[in-house]
């Protein structure tokens, strides 16, 4: 998953403004306290920041690849 790929899917299943005000401001424990834009600043890789910013919202397994169905999920963890 590329940075693109996660901004398009923060926008598609969060919604294009609150997805983007939950990235800035939302701190996720999974990310070691960090916002998602700050770890992905930091380098953390993009489908760690989005699996972890779905389980701290909510967004059911089914439901965080958006509406385009020829869209590929990227495992949690590289290697997997």
């Amino acid at each position: 998953m590329r940075n693109r790929e996660l901004a398009e899917l923060v926008a598609d299943v969060l919604g294009p403004v609150e997805g983007r005000l939950l990235m800035e401001e939302l701190v996720l424990g999974d990310l070691g306290g960090r916002t998602g834009a700050a770890a992905l600043a930091e380098g953390v890789e993009p489908r760690v920041v989005w699996h972890a910013l779905c389980d701290a919202v909510g967004v059911p397994e089914s439901a965080r690849w958006g509406t385009d169905h020829r869209r590929q999920a990227p495992p949690r963890h590289a290697g997997r």
